[in-house]
């Protein structure tokens, strides 16, 4: 049973005190956040923190940012005439480049695909464990983490920064304040700069921003964008999490006991107590828990909720809380674990002395692993089979039917032709089915007919039958090198 217990505003009690059967999924930690965190209105501030999980997150963290800045950068042979620039969204003649991949306006259901696929391989990682998109790749949460480096290098650690915090403004204090806000606009600006990038030639606009010849647009998206994560990762932070954005609000829908999210093992943690006072305990032979309510898990925990409480909406899975519970586990010389990526349906096991299980593999998780293979093998499938041209038609509805002097009979057409490549192109038209005569107004039948690069050209077309019956035609537009031939149906009527 899934509920979300709030009273009073306030978060419900620890899991473990509700019942083996139930859990909440709290998300009222933005009335209430956890003892120590944000109690004097300020922002979360979280501790830094050392381990396995955090190194990951590094590496992570160095893998996105480079990725992000230098693949403006990266160049890929098109041939001539084209651009070079391996990614690049090319506003001004309607293209999307991706390494060999060319997206034409026109193809805007491959942007659809894309998204449909997305939101599937996230839901299958969401499965799997949890919103690890979440805690280690999402923009917000990396340039967050970027921020907050800068903000322990020059104002300290947690601990300093609260005690900074609202007290009395000194020379040194004030240095350190500007020299946080400059390294933040120098990365916000950095990211505005190479966001364009991806929208233009990015050595050619670099060379324009040094040397003060970009133009005022160019400019102006760079302000916008370095302002929007100014704001974002050096003020908002974990508001972003809990109110910007719509994936925590989705987790009711696709929560899953068996994913392996981060939880706290309260089986083996409570009743928490003080080191000194456990250890009196213990002596005595009484049960005591791994848990000494040092409350680092809450401190180095980015969004400023207890996992301790049990699952909670908000929490992103970063796995910090995991570093910090297993150094306290260290220094006292008790196992790691105690805060654990861990299915929610392992610590109900726990609690009733089973053992483990793991499920990564079960329907859930196939349909969607067959699911994203699918639409991926349906969109490779799709996008090696189209072609760079195409050819439509309407048959004219007034007159539909026009009878000669001589007996004949003649339909008029409008056949369009489109070349989507980025070169001029020729094509022949024939119109094939049918024993009759084709004209073209306005241009030979018996010539090619020239398209300019990513253009069209409608051409009014007739066919006259001497001898009348009706039945389909077929126009066949072939290209001069006779690399594509694009056809298309429609039929010749009688009345």
């Amino acid at each position: 049973m899934l509920h979300t217990p709030v009273k009073d505003g306030l978060p419900a009690q620890p899991a473990e005190r509700r019942g083996a059967g139930t859990v909440a999924l709290d998300i009222s930690h933005v009335r209430a956040r956890a003892r120590g965190i944000g109690a004097d209105g300020g922002p979360v501030t979280p501790q830094s923190v050392k381990g396995r999980i955090r190194r990951i997150k590094w590496v992570t963290l160095v893998l996105c940012l480079t990725l992000y800045y230098l693949l403006p950068f990266l160049r890929w042979d098109r041939g001539a005439g084209e651009p070079n620039q391996a990614v690049l969204l090319d506003f001004a003649h309607g293209r999307l480049y991706v390494f060999f991949v060319e997206i034409w306006p026109q193809e805007l259901y491959y942007l659809t695909g894309l998204l449909v696929l997305a939101a599937t391989v996230l839901i299958l990682v969401n499965a799997v464990g949890g919103r690890l998109w979440c805690g280690f790749a999402c923009p917000q949460t990396v340039w967050t983490d970027l921020f907050l480096l800068v903000e322990r290098r020059i104002e300290g650690d947690r601990r300093e920064r609260l005690k900074k915090r609202g007290a009395r403004l000194s020379v040194r204090r004030v240095a350190e304040i500007a020299a946080k806000h400059a390294a933040w606009l120098a990365i916000a600006v950095a990211t505005g700069g190479s966001l364009v990038f991806y929208f233009t030639d990015a050595p050619t606009l670099a060379r324009q921003f040094f040397d003060g010849q970009a133009s005022l647009s160019a400019w102006v998206w760079v302000a916008i964008f370095a302002g929007t994560t100014y704001g974002l990762a050096g003020f908002a932070r974990d508001q972003v999490c809990t109110f910007m954005c719509p994936w925590p609000r989705l987790q009711g829908a696709i929560w899953d006991p068996e994913a392996f999210t981060v939880n706290y093992r309260d089986y083996r943690g409570e009743r928490r107590m003080s080191v000194k006072k456990s250890a009196e305990l213990r002596a005595r032979g009484e049960p005591v828990g791994d848990c000494v309510d040092c409350n680092q898990c809450v401190a180095v925990c980015p969004i400023g909720v207890d996992i301790r409480q049990g699952p909670n909406f908000a929490c992103i899975n970063c796995g910090l809380c995991v570093d910090a519970c297993d150094g306290v586990m260290a220094r006292l010389d008790r196992p790691r674990g105690l805060i654990d990526y861990e299915t929610w349906r392992n610590i109900e096991r726990g609690r009733r002395g089973e053992a483990r299980v793991s499920r990564l593999v079960r329907p859930k998780t196939v349909a969607l692993l067959l699911a994203s293979l699918g639409l991926s093998g349906i969109m490779a499938t799709v996008f090696a089979l189209r072609a760079d041209g195409s050819i439509s038609v309407e048959h004219d509805r007034n007159p539909r039917v026009v009878s000669l002097s001589n007996g004949s009979v003649r339909n008029a057409y409008t056949v369009k032709l489109f070349n989507k490549s980025s070169a001029p192109r020729s094509f022949m038209l024939k119109a094939e089915g049918v024993d009759a005569t084709m004209e073209i107004i306005g241009a030979d039948a018996n010539r090619p007919v020239s398209i300019p690069p990513d253009g069209s050209e409608s051409l009014r077309v007739t066919l006259t039958m001497a001898n009348p019956h009706a039945g389909p035609v077929r126009f066949v537009a072939k290209d001069s090198s006779d690399k594509d031939r694009f056809a298309v149906t429609d039929r010749f009527v009688l009345n």
